[in-house]
């Protein structure tokens, strides 16, 4: 990995623009002074896979506070830009900052600061979910005895309790989707990264989950979430940013993206959609 060397500066940090392209990058002018704190900070993040570029120099600024959706039709670098993020994958070139400590240059310092819900929801599903909060616990090195209240809350928060002795792997999706949040809340981070939170999630988990999101949000937090579900990011998100083939294309306040518009409209022409004619599928 070719990292950038030092923490973004958040008075000269430049942003990238709608209009970039593979192999050239446009900038906006840069600000004299930058009050927002930046949660998350992304430079040039690239990464390969054999002959396929899968994320091409993405650059993006998080502010702290924020409800920041990551939006973009299957395959277009999400996850893979979150993995890499939050020091699950490592990057060709590029660097992450979360709240300013550079995650691979000090990954432990770095995943202190954040909570994450990959995709997969990959656990150690052998455990009941006690069981696993406190091992998460205890893997961060955390206090038995806080760690332990924080599970007996979590558990109530997110309606586990019933779950009694049932073991991860015999969860429902929605419930393993609420333990692995639990998971991630459990050290008290200040942002949370989850990718494709909602996927295969029931209405009542769904619920309360975004119940949850908001709370830690108005409590100060930041959430990053990935989704390509355009209602879901219009009720959560206050900004969005939209990926394309592996780019960033389009990133703002939500109201600012929209424009006036449905984020659903906004979505499709930036990533070009098709528009049915009427003519396909004649046949049926």
């Amino acid at each position: 990995m070719v990292a950038r060397t030092g923490p973004p500066s958040l008075s000269s940090c430049p942003r990238r623009t709608a209009g970039s392209s593979r192999g050239r990058t446009v900038y906006g002018r840069r600000r004299a002074t930058v009050k927002a704190v930046i949660a998350l900070a992304l430079r040039g993040l690239t990464k390969g896979f054999d002959s396929k570029i899968a994320v091409f120099e993405v650059d993006l600024d998080v502010p702290a506070g924020s409800f920041f959706g990551l939006l973009g039709p299957n395959g277009a670098g999400k996850t893979t830009t979150l993995s890499m993020a939050v020091g699950l994958l490592r990057p060709d070139t590029g660097a992450a900052f979360v709240l300013g400590q550079d995650v691979w240059a000090d990954p432990v310092e770095a995943k202190r600061r954040l909570g994450v819900l990959p995709d997969g929801v990959r656990l150690f599903d052998r455990l009941t979910g006690g069981e696993l909060l406190a091992y998460t616990g205890l893997l961060r090195g955390m206090n038995p005895a806080e760690v332990d209240a924080r599970a007996r809350e979590l558990l109530d928060v997110f309606d586990l309790v019933d779950a009694g002795r049932t073991l991860v792997v015999d969860y429902s999706a929605g419930m393993k989707k609420k333990i692995g949040l639990a998971c991630a809340l459990l050290h008290a981070p200040r942002l949370l990264v989850l990718d494709e939170p909602f996927e295969a999630v029931d209405p009542v988990a769904a619920a309360l989950i975004r119940d949850i999101l908001h709370r830690y949000v108005a409590g100060g937090g930041t959430v990053v979430f990935s989704s390509h579900v355009m209602e879901l990011v219009e009720k959560l998100c206050s900004h969005v940013a939209i990926m394309s083939d592996g780019e960033i294309k389009t990133v703002g306040p939500l109201d600012e993206v929209r424009g006036g518009r449905s984020l659903e409209q906004v979505f499709v022409e930036v990533v070009g959609g098709r528009v049915a004619t009427g003519h396909e599928l004649s046949w049926l």
